[in-house]
């Protein structure tokens, strides 16, 4: 059976699998969750589609790993580093930064969650050039969706009333999908770009520590000397590295099939309004259509199931969702929030398809639910909340949280129809066979379950302690 060529900048350990390897790793990758997988080189038809995608980006010359690799870096040695890599500026710079500084070879890897096909083009090309000894590619979408963004849906999770956590759930799913990569190529240490000055350090490592606390991380931004755009292009140039042509955003955007957020520029001073042409997944409401669209949401144990009456994957429903919601303006919102690290950071959110999901929920809740029970499912949803956000998310409290959650919402089954018009929805109708509510007993007209005249022993008893104080107060 041929084998394939690794690339002279990886050791041939862990990037030369022959086909029998190779069928293992698709084999315990699918049985993990559905994706797809291909690798350079190799010809074969397994199920393109649902297949993990895996290239080993060769180099293009001939060059064998530098005597820096060999003997180690800068700052120590690493044998091999799992990158979680964009394509952009800052992660094209960090693979010849970690050769040079830990003398190791990279593997960069690239988490498909729906961030858009454009952001994923031509990122074998960059990672090969950027001196990568691979690329790995997951399609991450259907896992993102159902296992992270829809338990956040059923718990109510909001942070600080306003943020529906696109990023916050987008980060531990990437990050359990390094250190699968990591235990498949053999790395000994996982690195990300993210800042000094954000959340999204933490939730990445957070998650390092809880799925394999052996790994080392590394963290360049907290490392090196790069203080801007401007050196980090000057790094790339020393190093031959080639920087992205593309026009640089004056925003610093995340986006994935929850979320697009927008940072920086104009929005770092609160008082100012942010440019009409700033938005990208939702149509000015001023623009959205004049006639108002009713879409139907239905639900089952407190999760999306359909769109108008069409079942759907977890992906494809909130993919269908967001180009409804977004030709009508929905879910734009504008806050300053506070991070995990201490300051306040002004942020602008759009999340269309989510929006009208958190609506339907929580309206279907309200037949489905008593009292008390909202009541204390609000309170948890605050704290559960909270620990998405500091990227807690395999924290023992939060999946107890879960379990609560959907255990609570066993009966949160039926079908919730709302009304969208230019950036507000509206709901006109709920149903539920679980329903709570009781056309006998609401009726203001007369019934046989419940009493009119009991009402006033009830507000006795129930206004006593009212009553009490009074008396105290009065003398009586």
């Amino acid at each position: 059976m041929a084998q394939l060529k690794a690339s002279p900048a990886c050791s041939t350990r862990a990037t030369a699998p022959s086909f029998h390897t190779t069928g293992h790793l698709y084999h315990h990758f699918w049985k993990a969750k559905p994706s797809s997988f291909k690798e350079l080189g190799l010809r074969t038809s397994v199920g393109a589609n649902k297949l993990q995608v895996i290239k080993a980006a060769a180099r293009s010359d001939t060059e064998v790993v530098s005597e820096t690799t060999k003997a180690g870096g800068l700052r120590g040695k690493l044998n091999k580093v799992v990158l979680a890599y964009s394509g952009g500026l800052d992660t094209s710079v960090i693979v010849p930064w970690l050769r040079e500084n830990y003398g190791c070879e990279v593997v960069c890897f690239t988490a498909d969650v729906g961030q858009g096909i454009k952001e994923l083009e031509g990122l074998e090309q960059k990672a090969k050039a950027s001196g990568a000894c691979q690329l790995v590619v997951k399609d991450l979408k259907e896992e993102f969706v159902k296992d992270y963004i829809f338990p956040c849906l059923r718990a109510g999770a909001v942070y600080e009333r306003k943020y529906l956590l696109g990023t916050s759930m987008a980060r531990p799913v990437i990050a359990k999908a390094m250190v699968d990569v990591a235990k498949e190529v053999g790395a000994d240490a996982v690195s990300h770009g993210c800042t000094g000055k954000g959340n999204d350090q933490v939730r990445f490592e957070l998650t390092f520590f809880a799925l394999n606390p052996k790994l080392n991380v590394v963290a360049p931004w907290r490392e090196w000397d790069i203080t801007g755009r401007e050196d980090a292009i000057e790094y790339a140039k020393k190093h031959s590295i080639p920087v992205p042509v593309t026009k640089k955003s004056i925003y610093s955007r995340d986006r994935n099939l929850w979320h697009l957020s927008h940072e920086g520029d104009i929005l770092e001073d609160p008082s100012n309004e942010p440019k009409k042409d700033m938005y990208m997944m939702s149509v000015d409401p001023e623009d959205a259509p004049d006639q108002a669209e009713y879409v139907e949401i239905g639900l089952e144990s407190g999760l999306p199931v359909s769109v108008n009456g069409k079942s759907l994957s977890p992906a494809s429903l909130l993919a269908e969702l967001n180009e409804i919601g977004g030709r009508h303006g929905i879910g734009r919102i504008d806050m300053v929030e506070n991070r995990l690290v201490g300051m306040k950071s002004r942020g602008v959110y759009e999340t269309p398809g989510g929006t009208i999901l958190f609506a339907a929920a929580r309206e279907l809740e309200s037949l489905t639910l008593d009292r008390e029970t909202i009541q204390v499912k609000d309170s948890l949803a605050l704290k559960y909340a909270e620990l998405v956000y500091a990227g807690r998310w395999f924290d023992p409290l939060r999946e107890s949280m879960d379990a609560f959650m959907q255990k609570i919402t066993e009966t949160t089954t039926g079908s919730v129809t709302l009304k969208l018009y230019k950036s507000s929805v509206t709901v006109t109708s709920r149903t539920s066979p679980f329903s709570l509510y009781r056309e006998d007993i609401s009726s203001f007209e007369s019934g046989q379950i419940y009493d009119q005249a009991d009402a006033a022993g009830f507000i006795r008893l129930y206004g006593l302690p009212v009553r009490v104080r009074a008396m105290l107060e009065q003398g009586i």
